[in-house]
């Protein structure tokens, strides 16, 4: 096996069991009594400058972190946590000889996966590298999907999943198939599928709200994996299609996609989902307007209620941005109906001039202009069944509300995604459901319990670094404390921050 370069601490042998899922939990919890009303921050390591601290995995064996570090460096930065108030870095994993640039990690049982899309071409098929946790000596590399852009272990650590992204070039000469790739651990075979298979069922996934590209190739091109999440059983995985704003449902023991979920629209002519559309007026005015959202998750987590799955999205948006096409323009630039929308006033900056809207949808009866304003993401987290996909609950303007309340929103993103949710972790802290959201935009996460799904409960919002990337929640049975601890990395200033909630 290869050996890469490491510290002393790193070559120490600490015997003990290492389990951890990226993206979801519901881990057995040691007896504690703790509020998780009360998160506070008691440890902070910065690793670098923007892009250096995107996501994190826990290894319970070593008590440390492994964090993706793109600032300028191509590497996974090892972290000492046995002292969570006094991170220490005490290493690092260089990838530079793995062609490779990291893009997400997990770990199980002293195992570390890292996802690594191609450098020398992003469209061709990326990899997964598994190393060894305690030395980081290379275990395996196997061949993935194209653009790998998370990995997880299933709860069980049977296998790994990649969500394969599969994006065009800029010029869409080139443009893979979106793929989601299974590899079973025991002998790292690997089953890769694409959702050709769903090309026929195109026209309803449409009608009910999924989004397909005019300009793509095929449906299996322009579906685009970004983010995975697997049942405590590990027999089942839901993945986001953000573009798509849809989400995957698969099979993990007949290694089969069973399902698309489309997401459908939000609608945002109302009180409770209001929102502030503009950058351009000097105020923060959450008022409802004529527009609706495309959910377009990034994270999901799941949990579990009554014997029923759920699983919960934070719906971020994004745009598809290429020389040869774009599908993303201010509201003011584009041609709307005149009878729908009389108020030639709409198109001031100051109010839904500056929105960024979808540029191929909202023609609904095809003469060419705008019978209704489609917007990227829906400013929200949601939480939906897990067997039929259908929605449960909606924070409605809730993210952007709480964030406003503590002076955190960011209005010049009114225009844009608002405050942004990128990340969801939901995780069990004695009998409740707990699930933390992060706000990129808004540099803050928040937590809700979620025990009953059709009615979360808000209990607190949280100052994090610049731009929070990913949450990792570490149970106090895996805690070098023994007491439950909350990661949040951050990429806009490299920061890996360490919460933890008082006893009640």
């Amino acid at each position: 096996m290869k050996k890469l370069s490491i510290s002393l601490l790193a070559a120490l042998s600490i015997m003990a069991s290492c389990n951890n899922d990226e993206n979801s939990s519901n881990e057995p919890e040691v007896t504690v009594n703790e509020n998780p009303a009360t998160f506070k921050e008691i440890g902070s390591i910065t690793i670098g400058g923007e892009a250096a601290a995107e996501i994190s995995a826990y290894c319970e064996k070593t008590r440390r972190l492994f964090t993706v570090n793109n600032s300028g460096v191509n590497q996974i930065d090892v972290i000492d946590i046995t002292d969570p108030t006094k991170p220490l870095k005490i290493g690092k994993i260089d990838l530079a000889s793995y062609e490779g640039a990291a893009n997400s990690v997990s770990v199980f049982d002293g195992k570390l996966a890292v996802a690594l899309e191609s450098t020398a071409n992003k469209q061709a098929n990326g990899k997964v590298v598994v190393f060894n946790t305690s030395d980081y000596s290379l275990i395996k590399q196997v061949t993935v999907g194209a653009l790998p852009d998370m990995v997880t272990f299933s709860p069980d650590g049977k296998y790994i999943m990649t969500a394969n992204e599969g994006e065009p070039n800029t010029d869409y000469s080139q443009d893979p198939n979106g793929t989601i790739s299974i590899i079973e651990t025991s002998n790292y075979t690997i089953t890769t599928l694409d959702f050709a298979s769903f090309a026929s069922q195109a026209a309803t996934l449409i009608k009910d709200g999924f989004r397909v590209s005019k300009f793509a190739k095929s449906f299996a091109q322009d579906i685009e994996p970004e983010y995975i999440t697997i049942s405590d059983d590990s027999k089942t995985a839901w993945v986001t299609l953000q573009e798509n704003n849809g989400v995957a449902k698969v099979d993990l023991t007949s290694k089969t996609i069973t399902a698309i979920y489309p997401l459908g629209l939000k609608d945002y002519n109302s009180a409770e989902n209001a929102i502030d559309v503009s950058d351009s007026d000097d105020k923060i005015a959450f008022n409802p307007w004529k527009v609706k959202g495309l959910f377009m998750p990034d994270a999901i987590s799941h949990f579990s209620a009554n014997n029923v799955p759920y699983f919960v999205t934070a719906n971020e948006g994004d745009a598809r941005e290429y020389n040869a096409y774009t599908d993303i323009k201010r509201m003011k630039s584009l041609k709307l109906d005149a009878t729908v929308f009389a108020d030639a006033n709409l198109k001031l900056d100051a109010n839904l001039g500056r929105l960024n809207l979808v540029t191929d949808m909202g023609d609904t009866d095809g003469d060419g202009d705008l019978d209704e304003l489609v917007s990227f993401g829906a400013r929200s987290f949601s939480i939906w069944n897990g067997n039929t996909g259908k929605i449960v609950y909606d924070s409605k303007n809730d993210l952007d509300k709480k964030a406003n309340e503590l002076g955190l929103y960011d209005d010049k993103r009114s225009d844009d995604k608002g405050s942004e949710p990128e990340a969801v972790y939901v995780t069990k802290m004695g009998n409740q459901n707990i699930l933390f959201v992060g706000l990129e935009r808004a540099d803050a996460f928040l937590t809700y319990d979620v025990t009953n799904p059709s009615s979360p409960q808000y209990l607190q919002t949280v100052k994090t670094g610049d731009a929070p990337e990913g949450l990792l929640f570490i149970p106090a049975s895996k805690s070098p404390t023994k007491r439950s601890l909350l990661v949040v990395s951050s990429e806009g200033d490299g920061t890996v921050k360490i919460y933890q909630p008082d006893l009640k």
